[in-house]
């Protein structure tokens, strides 16, 4: 497996994990709509490049806030794409990521690679979790440093999700 988007996604579950025990931490950002309807775009994004990259044995399952019971099961929806990616990084080939796929949700639907989508997975959530720190911020609470450059200062550290 190609080793720079190894490193993409290990930073990107760091990341997810410090945003959420951030928010978590906050009560009045965890009950914040904007902040509950960018978490749940950042994850429904995650699970639809993990999808579109997969083998579609199935329709794509489209998630709202009302199908979480409890932040703890909204949580859990985003560390089931970290473990599910991780599975899917481990057992891809270079070949894989060389193929070419139909991003669906363009219209017309968007021709790109495997790798390339990959990448775009990726780097997505960094944006919505920097607006989520900025309305964090705004509520009183303390945003975590999530840079990527941070992540590797710190020694590349795992994901903690408690």
């Amino acid at each position: 497996m190609d080793s720079y988007l190894n490193e993409l996604y290990a930073h990107q579950a760091w990341a997810d994990a410090e945003h959420w025990r951030a928010i978590e931490a906050h009560p009045a950002a965890l009950a914040d709509k904007a902040i509950r309807e960018r978490l749940l775009h950042i994850h429904l994004v995650q699970h639809g490049f993990l999808w579109a990259v997969g083998p579609r044995t199935s329709p794509f399952a489209f998630k709202k806030l009302e199908d979480f019971t409890s932040a703890a099961d909204f949580k859990g929806y985003a560390q089931h794409y970290h473990a599910e990616m991780d599975r899917l990084l481990r057992s891809i080939t270079p070949s894989r990521l060389e193929e070419m796929i139909e991003v669906p949700w363009f219209k017309p639907p968007l021709k790109i690679s495997v790798r390339h989508a990959l990448t775009q997975a990726a780097m997505h959530s960094h944006y919505h979790r920097g607006q989520n720190a900025t309305r964090l911020r705004e509520l009183g609470g303390v945003p975590p440093g999530t840079d990527f450059i941070v992540w590797l200062r710190d020694g590349q550290p795992a994901a903690k999700w408690r």
